[in-house]
């Protein structure tokens, strides 16, 4: 059977586009409130509202909310579950810059963009009639809106189904996944009250060209994964009419930069796949007005993603290229000064700094052998008051906060570097086929593909992790308990602004396919969806998977 879905899906889509949900504002409720509307009005939810949620996020600082809802199959009894996942919020629209009006709206933008140069590929896309331009048209409410149909399909047409089918629309996926990880404990309370055996969780995020000339379209299996290590960099301050008696904090900052960014030694690579290397996300001194006295310090935090690598893994290599930055900047220094000497006639003596690294677990530790509990109830008792006199304060500056104000407590205050997790980890998730589950869904899907053969000439091509940050990382462990003390060790904010949801996770634990939107240049001004693709060819596709999994 094939789903005859374009024109509901691409009705559904320009409804939910031209909500402005953009993460952490008011429009996440607002969309959240109109996908609660459509399941509502189901005549299936009318007989079971049990089986649909409209439900805020737990322990966040923003008003949101999360739409769950369940169809139960009844040609058996079968208590397997299917569980779909689609992220309900946008980014912003601040690159759109005049045309910001319009960047949710479908029918409108594509005219404005014409008036701009787009560049030959944009503007083929826009005359041919092939694509949907928004923001949030491709990540991913396209994505959302063929789960509805989906959803809607099932509520009428039970008995296809020996099983169920739970589908989240969650919020909060652009920045610190409030909404998959309050998801979860209603996916754990859902498996206890309904003896629910979760079997798999497809994805609908999206998918794009790895090139210009790239015509497949692409399903992938498992997820990378993503840590924010962070440098926090304390040098010596100094006049600037005495550059020389300090130890500038932006220059090691910028060594580091250097050696991080885009390194591709630093890039994970497992089943023949490579992640992209990192890249930097944010660089600055802590200076905050203009002095001619140089920064006491400074800080930068970088985007790593990981394929297999734990976050020990990571922790280690950054330790490692921080102390070969810091003795790079001590040698440079001292060269620099010695030939300043030579041209100044002034006598050369070597520089006093010294490279000295910890990572925060390190740092810590240091600090409680020598305060003890003085320290430990200080530091605690900061973080509390910080989190309740701010709970909106960003998950990054409060890490940041936390070890400015560790720092202040060392006794040695010679220049150094802490390393430490700054922000929310997303696990990598790796199949390989060697449990049943796995096993059951690459299969399922594989031959789900094959039905489209007959509707589409684009090939479809599978891999086995999807490229870029998503909700799917929080739906299956990835490694043992053990392999994420490290990132406990190592997040300042740990207890108290943020702890991994590894118990919930636990509970849940199925293996992930991406069977997403695709189209163009998502996060840009183009943002766009080939509408055949994704409003006719996946929905369908993820039909035909849920059909095999639970036949």
């Amino acid at each position: 059977m094939y789903l005859d879905c374009f024109d509901d899906v691409r009705e559904l889509t320009k409804e939910l586009v031209r909500i402005p949900s953009v993460v952490k504002t008011r429009g996440e409720a607002d969309c959240a409130q109109r996908i609660h509307a459509f399941y509502r009005q189901l005549q299936y939810f009318r007989d079971h509202p049990e089986y649909l949620l409209f439900k805020q996020t737990e322990d966040d600082e923003v008003e949101r909310y999360n739409v769950l809802a369940m169809v139960k199959g009844t040609k058996g009894d079968s208590k397997r579950t299917v569980i779909l996942l689609g992220h309900l919020d946008t980014v912003g629209v601040d690159d759109f810059g005049t045309l910001a009006a319009h960047a949710f709206g479908p029918d409108t933008l594509p005219k404005l963009l014409r008036e701009l140069p787009p560049g030959d590929e944009v503007r083929g896309d826009l005359h041919s009639g092939e694509y949907m331009f928004g923001r949030g048209v491709l990540d991913m409410k396209s994505g959302v809106a063929g789960h509805m149909c989906l959803m809607r399909y099932f509520s009428e047409h039970p008995e296809e189904l020996d099983g169920n089918i739970i589908a989240i629309s969650e919020c909060d996926e652009e920045n610190n996944a409030h909404g998959i990880i309050s998801a979860l404990k209603v996916l754990r309370r859902w498996k206890r009250e309904h003896d629910l055996q979760y079997i798999a969780g497809i994805n609908g995020d999206y998918s794009t060209p790895y090139h210009e000339n790239d015509e497949n379209r692409y399903i992938y299996f498992g997820t990378i994964g993503k840590l924010l290590p962070a440098f926090y960099a304390v040098g010596k301050e100094t006049h600037v009419g005495q550059a020389f008696g300090g130890l500038d904090p932006n220059l090691l900052v910028a060594e580091l930069t250097r050696r991080i960014n885009l390194n591709p030694d630093l890039c994970d690579q497992a089943q023949g796949e490579v992640t992209v290397p990192p890249i930097s996300l944010k660089q600055t001194d802590c200076k905050d007005h203009y002095t001619v006295q140089t920064a006491i310090a400074a800080y930068a935090y970088y985007n790593v993603f990981t394929h297999s690598m734990s976050p020990k893994d990571v922790m280690g290599k950054m330790k490692a290229i921080a102390v070969g930055a810091f003795d790079h900047v001590v040698q440079h220094t001292n060269s620099s000064y010695q030939r300043f000497c030579q041209m100044a006639g002034h006598v050369y003596t070597e520089l006093p700094w010294k490279p000295r690294v910890y990572t925060w677990e390190e740092f810590y530790d240091e600090l409680i052998k020598l305060h003890g509990e003085t320290f430990t109830k200080h530091f605690k008792d900061f973080a509390a008051d910080m989190h309740r006199n701010n709970p909106a304060m960003d998950l990054r500056d409060f890490n940041v906060r936390m070890v400015e104000e560790a720092w202040k407590w060392a006794t040695d205050k010679s220049p150094a570097v802490i390393v430490y997790y700054a922000s929310t980890m997303y696990p990598n998730l790796e199949m390989t086929g060697e449990t049943e589950k796995e096993k059951r869904l690459m299969d399922c899907v594989r031959e789900s593909v094959d039905t489209l053969k007959t509707y589409s000439s684009k090939p479809v091509v599978t891999k086995m992790f999807y490229p870029y940050i998503s909700d799917s990382s929080f739906m299956a462990i990835s490694g043992e308990q053990a392999d994420y003390a490290s990132l406990e060790r190592n997040t300042p904010a740990w207890g108290v602004k943020y702890r991994h949801p590894y118990e919930d996770i636990a509970e849940i634990n199925v293996p992930m396919v991406n069977i997403g939107t695709y189209g163009k240049d998502g996060h840009k001004i183009t943002e766009r969806v080939h509408m055949r693709h994704t409003f006719e060819h996946i929905p369908n596709i993820t039909y035909q998977a849920i059909k095999r999994l639970l036949d």
